[in-house]
């Protein structure tokens, strides 16, 4: 039979990703609040929709329906706005953990951040305990906390997957590398901080092969797992890199001031996924970006 799985968050970014990757190997459904766009729907998917801070209409859509695995990918984007932040990234989280937690499936996978170690430094290792300083990230934790004690009380099956820089095709143009790459395919000049911050970026292709991975392995593994390419860049040499690929665009270095909750170097350490898991990033970053940029270059 083929699995059944739930992706919360399946029209966002990642979402779309790894709907594309299941879909003709599993039946699988779209939680989200909002429809796709015309880019990122896919034939095949059952999409329904709903808030997951609503907890009572949660409940009602996902009555008479079972899961195997359950990935959460859900959340309010735009981080600014504290309440919203909260209300979808831990009580949502909250509610989803809730409701399977006595319907017997096999894996909840959370979608963690890399946030959650706040200013800890790198790299990070996952027996750190985190101190985040922003709403997001503290929401993040809240809920690995949260799946820590259930499992701990009802043998919850989880892991976090705690993400560095994801990038790739199909991401909204409100993340670093979308940014700059629209910015230089316009040739318009464009504000950057001074890029000398340290970071990790993983191509999406990768972080979906690692999922499939946990779905389809019959290893059972339960924790939090950092994920990430384990090649730290500097954002300049990022930006450079698209600049000198597309030829055009000018970088304004040093306009753009750091976030108070971002450090100079933030990366991971990533031999407990490796050891666990025998999975490594495997797209260099030269093709990653190149995959990318096509991409923006033809639906631009």
């Amino acid at each position: 039979m083929k699995k059944k799985i739930l992706i919360v968050g399946g029209t966002g970014f990642i979402g779309f990703h790894l709907l594309k990757s299941l879909k003709n190997k599993c039946d699988v459904y779209s939680l989200s609040k909002n429809k796709p766009n015309k880019e990122r729907k896919i034939e095949g998917v059952k999409y329904l929709f709903c808030d997951i801070f609503n907890k009572n209409l949660l409940y009602k859509k996902l009555k008479k329906k079972s899961f195997n695995y359950v990935i959460n990918l859900g959340g309010y984007v735009d981080h600014s706005n504290k309440k919203k932040t909260l209300e979808s990234h831990y009580y949502g989280c909250k509610n989803l953990i809730d409701y399977f937690k006595n319907k017997n499936i096999k894996k909840f996978i959370q979608i963690g951040s890399s946030l959650e170690y706040g200013k800890k430094r790198s790299p990070h290792s996952e027996s750190l305990k985190g101190k985040p300083i922003g709403v997001y990230g503290k929401s993040k934790l809240k809920s690995t906390k949260y799946l820590i004690k259930s499992n701990k009380r009802n043998n919850f099956p989880f892991i976090v997957l705690r993400l560095y820089q994801v990038y790739g095709p199909n991401q909204s143009v409100n993340r670093l590398i979308p940014i700059v790459i629209t910015s230089c395919l316009k040739n318009q000049k464009f504000k950057c901080s001074n890029g000398k911050q340290l970071r990790d970026f993983i191509y999406v292709k990768d972080l979906i092969n690692l999922i499939n991975k946990i779905i389809f392995v019959k290893k059972k593994i339960t924790g939090i797992f950092n994920v990430g390419s384990g090649k730290p860049v500097s954002v300049k040499s990022i930006i450079r890199l698209i600049n000198k690929r597309i030829k055009k665009g000018f970088p304004q270095y040093g306009k753009v001031k750091m976030r108070k909750d971002e450090s100079d170097n933030y990366y991971p350490r990533l031999n407990k996924i490796k050891n666990s898991l025998k999975w490594k990033a495997t797209t260099s970053l030269n093709f990653g970006l190149f995959k990318t940029i096509k991409f923006y270059n033809e639906f631009r």
